[in-house]
């Protein structure tokens, strides 16, 4: 029989077991270790029924069991412990805290950032994730919560999660979306000072109202606030908005990416009235979901006596926009009609006129189709800083946005990078850890893993024994084919296999044989199927001899994503071949908790997308932290980290001339002559004391020179400094006063810039010939029409130049002006420009808009240059 309601019956602690309530509620047990541990000998058998979720774990203790423990002397000192260090921990001074030591660095720093997005992989007992961008926005504020941060995260609570992932008997994804009560996860209800529920509204055309409830996930010292729409106010169509991560159609999408912006601004408010924490000064928009929270900042703004365009110019300052697509069809865009209906007098933003708010996501640059609302645009368009996730992925970026910048080359484009991070007590194993504790002690590992930034305490890695690294990694690869055997055997029995056909199970990987990991989304270009263009020969080394390998392969492919699946179908047909069953296996519903046994058990990670299709890929650094080694196209932060003592780059044929079949064959043989001609040998070739000394050296290469460079402490650091705290400044500076100052500055040089020109250039040398280190005399005639100087700076723009007169590596001078308007109104600038490399060589001329409040000079998108019948040659040749 169903039941017609269901409940969530809580235990009762007994009072000196009530510290338990308050671990098992913060989600820093996730990552820390003795929190983990205590809860285990709360009841090994339970802990291992629940997942390892200790909410779980103590509504399934029986009552007996918990007298027992109030009474256990030697339990309640372990659970005092613990709860004195959680204290200390949330309450203690930390890395930010340290900064803040110093007054004027103080005077620096927000006070409060609010960091947006639409998932968070925090923990498998929390599932609330897809994929990559949720697992890193988890350890982001992880990492924050380590270092003292003061971030405020802010998400949505899908009843439904993202799917979990079955496979039929012949090989095709089945998806399953069981139902999250969230009374069952480690949130709890937001609650106003008399006791009633939390809640943001919104408005929805036609009169109706969209209401979401406020959970908070404690998450170590940072709140995370999540928006739930399954509340009884609700009709059942918005009742739904929240069921599922990244389901339904557009007016779906648009509506959870409204109450996750819009929603997520009041709900910030709301929590820091009720707690009286800081109220943000920077706000982080973690990908173009949340992007709606700019308009409903500029509303606030506009409420209290801005008006639009300075209210935007305010919300801009202290915005940070991080993109994490390299392809356009990775943004979510919406039809404008769509948008436009639910904006405006009889919906939401009522006071803000729905054309201002379609401007700022509309395609309206060479390239975009006008019709469609554009998430990133809106982004880059309400953030003053934005930034890709590793140095290629903000090159790529560059240059796909590059019509927002028109006249600028995609290297000026406004948008800079900070390399992805994970956080390492997450991903490493407990037994590295222990190794490194061994050898410099607990505390020391634990800020080598935390904070960042310095190599010094991963260098005594060099000083562990070889034989205690390679004794590490055989237990590490053992785990992970226990592992590997138990969830395979789980699969079967979903596909329908009865017991006596899986004793062949028992056999499947080895210990002692080279393993290498496979697992992420699947998407086309992240290349599932690559190491199948030639089966032979991948047969061949899986059953080499001598030099054979083990692959682990693991993904889900998105729901509506047919041609995905069929890519792990063929993966799966494969792996089912009674041939190499045992040495090449696909584990299905990939996730946190399986992700933590993979990546330390394998000796290589593998990662072979389209080049530059992948904007970081951290797979590949959690799998590092382990001593893995990475063997990876030149892609993401590979493509930056890379070298050969700690890793192998496959070579990549992406020339435009390559069809993708041709392309894919190429980089498969590549793949394949790599793992044949050095990556298996140098495994197991064995020096004189019987190890694979190559190889061992390889991951204390690994450990000593990427360990410090992947952690996400480094990652959140470079954000504070690089980031928040300018965003904080200019969102200071820009008062009331000063924004509409800066509001009505812009709204003047647009109009005027079309009469803005650069009319004749002029040189002291007449030939086209100069010695190094000549310097030219410029002289530049221009036209400002209404425009002042103080409002534009003239530069002399000058480089190499290539086959077709494009200046590369340019150095901007900026010019003077001398003397007043002419009798046209014309005005000359000079300087001196100096000839310092040698070869083709050439310069331009430009005029840029400068204000004081500018981030960069190309913020605008304004420039002006020369006509092609201005004046003078642009290469002058230097000998």
């Amino acid at each position: 029989m169903k039941a017609i309601r269901r409940f969530t019956v809580r235990p009762v602690l007994p009072d000196a077991l009530h510290p338990l309530s308050d671990l098992a509620r913060n989600l820093r047990w996730s990552w820390h270790a003795e929190t983990r541990e205590l809860f285990q000998s709360v009841d090994p058998e339970r802990w291992a029924a629940s997942d390892g979720d200790p909410v779980r774990l103590l509504g399934s203790v029986p009552p007996a069991r918990l007298a027992e423990l109030a009474e256990d002397r030697r339990f309640l000192r372990r659970l005092g412990a613990a709860a004195d260090d959680l204290t200390d921990y949330v309450t203690g001074d930390r890395w930010y805290q340290s900064q803040a030591e110093d007054p004027s660095r103080a005077a620096e720093l927000p006070a409060a950032i609010a960091y947006f997005s639409p998932e968070f992989g925090v923990t498998a007992a929390l599932p609330q994730y897809s994929g990559g961008l949720g697992i890193l926005a988890g350890d982001h504020l992880k990492a924050a919560s380590d270092l003292g941060v003061p971030l405020i995260g802010v998400g949505l609570l899908y009843r439904h999660g993202y799917f979990r992932q079955s496979l039929s008997r012949d090989g095709w994804q089945q998806e399953h979306y069981p139902v999250l009560d969230p009374h069952e996860l480690p949130v709890v209800p937001l609650r106003e000072d008399d006791g009633g529920l939390a809640q943001v509204s919104l408005a929805l055309p036609g009169g109706r109202r969209l209401q979401a409830r406020i959970w908070l996930a404690q998450v170590g010292r940072v709140p995370l606030l999540m928006l739930d729409s399954d509340v009884e106010e609700n009709d059942h169509g918005e009742r739904g908005v929240t069921d599922r991560l990244y389901g339904g159609g557009s007016e779906h999408r648009l509506l959870q990416e409204m109450l996750l912006g819009i929603g997520g601004v009041r709900a910030v408010r709301t929590y820091c009235r009720l707690t009286g924490h800081a109220e943000p000064e920077v706000f982080h928009t973690n990908e173009g979901h949340a992007g709606f929270l700019g308009l409903e900042r500029i509303a606030e703004l506009c409420d209290a006596g801005l008006d639009f365009d300075a209210g935007l110019e305010s919300v801009r300052a202290g915005t940070v926009f991080t993109t994490h697509t390299p392809v356009p069809a990775g943004i979510d865009r919406f039809d404008r009609e769509l948008v436009a209906r639910h904006f405006g007098p009889d919906a939401e933003l009522p006071r803000i006129d729905v054309e201002r708010i379609l401007g700022l996501g509309m395609e309206t640059y060479p390239g975009g189709e006008p019709n469609l609302f554009n998430m990133a645009v809106m982004g880059l368009r309400l953030g003053q800083r934005a930034n890709g996730v590793s140095l290629l992925h903000g090159q790529v970026s560059r240059e796909m946005f590059s019509g927002l910048w028109p006249g600028f080359d995609p290297d000026e484009v406004p948008i800079t990078s900070v390399t992805n991070g994970v956080h390492a007590p997450t991903w490493v194993a407990p037994e590295v850890f222990r190794l490194g504790a061994r050898q410099i002690g607990a505390q020391r590992t634990e800020d080598a893993m935390t904070v960042g930034g310095g190599s010094e305490r991963w260098d005594a890695v060099a000083e562990i024994p070889d034989q205690d690294i390679w004794d590490l990694r055989r237990v590490l690869r053992e785990q992970l084919v226990a592992e590997v055997r138990e969830r395979l055997r789980a699969s079967w029995r979903q596909r329908g296999a009865g017991t006596a056909e899986l004793g062949w199970i028992d056999g499947v990987l080895d210990p002692d044989v080279l393993t290498i990991g496979f697992a992420r989304r699947v998407p086309s270009y992240k290349r599932l199927t690559l190491m199948l263009r030639d089966r032979d020969r991948l047969m061949d080394l899986l059953l080499h001899p001598e030099r054979p390998v083990q692959i682990v392969v693991a993904g889900k492919a998105h729901p509506a994503d047919d041609g995905g699946k069929r890519l792990v179908q063929e993966l799966v047909r494969f792996a089912d071949d009674p041939r190499v069953r045992h040495r090449i296996v696909f584990l299905p519903d990939y996730g946190m908790a399986m992700a933590q046994k993979l990546y330390p058990g394998c000796d290589i990670w593998l990662n072979n997308p389209l080049r530059p299709l992948e904007a970081c890929g951290t797979s590949g650094m959690k799998a590092a932290l382990n001593g893995c080694l990475n063997l990876s196209v030149l892609d993401g932060w590979w493509d930056e980290w890379f070298q050969p003592d700690f890793g192998w780059a496959i070579p990549t044929a992406d020339g435009t001339a390559t069809d993708e079949d041709r392309r894919d064959d190429l980089e498969a043989t590549a793949l394949y002559d790599l793992l044949e001609g050095r990556v298996a040998p140098r495994f197991y070739e064995r020096g004189q004391a019987g190890l694979p000394d190559r190889w061992i050296e390889m991951v204390r290469q690994t450990l000593t020179h990427l360990g410090p460079k992947v952690l996400a402490g480094r990652m959140v650091r470079e954000y504070v400094e690089r980031l928040y705290t300018p965003a904080a400044l200019a969102h200071r500076a820009l008062t009331p006063d000063p924004a509409r100052e800066l509001a009505t500055w812009k709204s003047r040089v647009r109009a005027a810039w079309p009469r803005v020109t650069v009319d004749h250039v002029e040189t002291s040398v007449a030939t086209t010939t100069a010695e190094l280190g000549t310097t030219l005399s410029l002289r530049v005639r221009v036209g400002l029409g209404d425009l002042d100087p103080d409002d534009v700076e003239v530069q002399a723009v000058a480089g190499r130049v290539d086959g077709q007169d494009r200046i590369t590596d340019a150095t901007a001078v900026p010019l003077k002006p001398v003397g007043g308007p002419d009798l046209e109104g014309r005005r000359m600038y000079e300087g001196p420009l100096s000839l310092d490399r040698t070869g083709p060589f050439g310069y331009t001329v430009r005029i840029l808009p400068t204000h004081r409040l500018l981030a960069t000079s190309a913020e605008l998108g304004l420039v002006a240059v020369p006509s092609e019948d201005v004046g003078e040659g642009a290469g002058v040749l230097l000998r």
